[in-house]
């Protein structure tokens, strides 16, 4: 197999669901928020908005808001995710973005077909990039679920994201508190037709 550092870039890349405290540095945040509108968009659209948040005391409150919506929110699906979501927002010391001291959330406009996935091809440059310069990140979905709630709406919208945006995603960012070991791969997931 090819080897180069993009590709090892991507091989060493994990989930990170504990972060240290510290906050990233500007330099960093404004490389990964650049690594983002560098992402392909259909028609090269680039709709979407990245909403980066910092400040520890709007994470936490934000956190309350998502607690409080998972209580009325009835999982569109069976998706073993979205039970554990719900179920894990009872807990008192529930944290969807893992206590991480930067949330980047990405929204972009709802009648566009391709806005969720414009959104995740942007987030995972973040995430590449972050993992290039000693960062962890987390996939969050959270808000998306909860998307149409209306405390986490308006309480996104005082925050500067647009009423008529749909939640597409999120990122947890930080300096990696624990490591996380690669899972393996699943056997079957690719096919090749000659």
């Amino acid at each position: 197999m090819i080897q180069n550092e993009v590709l090892d870039c991507i091989h060493r890349r994990r989930s990170t669901r504990r972060f240290q405290e510290r906050q990233i540095e500007p330099e960093q945040l404004e490389t990964l928020l650049d690594a983002a509108i560098w992402a392909p968009s259909g028609s090269n659209s680039q709709s979407w908005l990245f909403t980066a948040v910092q400040n520890r005391e709007t994470l936490l409150q934000l956190n309350e808001v998502v607690k409080e919506g998972f209580q009325n929110w009835v999982p569109d699906d069976n998706y073993p995710g979205k039970v554990r979501a719900k179920s894990s927002s009872e807990k008192e010391n529930y944290n969807f973005y893992y206590h991480a001291p930067t949330l980047v959330v990405a929204s972009n406009r709802p009648d566009y077909e391709n806005a969720m996935a414009d959104c995740a091809l942007a987030l995972e440059n973040i995430f590449l990039a972050a993992q290039s310069i000693g960062l962890g990140t987390c996939y969050i979905n959270q808000l998306h679920w909860l998307r149409s709630d209306p405390g986490v709406r308006e309480f996104l919208f005082q925050l500067g994201i647009p009423r008529e945006h749909t939640i597409c995603s999120a990122a947890a960012i930080g300096y990696i508190g624990a490591e996380s070991a690669a899972p393996p791969r699943k056997e079957g997931t690719i096919r090749i037709i000659k």
